[in-house]
């Protein structure tokens, strides 16, 4: 296809983006933004509800590292639609099997930055906690986790970002999530309104992204984030992000 085709078929999307029938109604535009984002925020969600006490927990404890990164990466090459309609039809049908699979789907990304956030930690930091006097829980929650946040809000925008482009397929069982625009526009040929859903699912996933990037900077420490910065200077000479030492009423050191 030229150059003139590929113009055609984005003034075609442009169109159908911007014609009003398309804004209203049942199955309108916003409907189904809305649909995909509670599927995405219901996935992403019930995966961090697993993934992060696990590999918190793993990560911590030093257990079970090799089962948790060959499991992850065995959860990575399951097929995402056939994980999904296979779901859907052992659950009987509605919502709850393609919600379980994007969770499954979701997992990975999550459990792995939060364990390589852990692990990365200074174990010279750690063992200066432990020489304060810090309990197990204390090590974890005040010194670990705050120095693992970067890696770990990583991995959730990796989910995010995943979940956002994966819940289309939700529309092959009858859900009305941004990949209907897809699948009408390919059984029409009509390509449009396909490259127009594409569009919308992409809008989506860059604001996720930006959003995402904002909480990063509100709950990442300060110290985490000037180290980050210095370590990306002109010079390069330390590309390691210092660990954080958090106190008992949240200060930095």
């Amino acid at each position: 296809m030229g150059e003139g085709g590929h113009a055609v078929i984005f003034a075609d999307a442009l169109a159908w983006l911007l014609d009003a029938a398309n804004w209203t109604g049942p199955k309108s535009i916003p409907v189904r933004v809305g649909v995909h984002l509670l599927y995405c925020l219901g996935a992403v969600l019930g995966a961090a509800a697993i993934a992060v006490p696990l590999g918190l927990f793993v990560g911590h404890t030093g257990r079970g590292g090799v089962v948790l990164v060959g499991g992850s990466n065995a959860l990575r090459a399951l097929p995402t639609l056939g994980l999904v309609t296979f779901l859907y039809l052992v659950a009987g049908g509605g919502t709850s099997g393609v919600l379980i699979g994007l969770v499954v789907l979701a997992i990975p990304p999550i459990l792995a930055g939060t364990y390589a956030g852990i692990q990365d930690v200074d174990r010279g930091v750690v063992d200066a906690a432990r020489g304060m006097g810090m309990t197990g829980a204390q090590r974890l929650w005040r010194v670990e986790v705050p120095n693992a946040l970067p890696l770990l809000l990583g991995g959730l925008r990796n989910a995010t970002l995943q979940v956002v482009a994966t819940a289309s397929v939700a529309a092959y069982v009858g859900i009305e999530t941004l990949g209907r625009p897809l699948l009408d526009g390919l059984r029409v040929l009509d390509y449009g309104q396909f490259v127009g859903g594409a569009i919308l699912i992409a809008l989506l996933a860059v604001l996720l992204d930006v959003l995402l990037a904002v909480l990063g900077r509100l709950v990442v420490p300060t110290g985490l984030r000037v180290s980050a910065r210095t370590a990306r200077g002109p010079s390069r000479r330390r590309r390691r992000v210092e660990p954080v030492l958090v106190d008992s009423g949240g200060s930095t050191a």
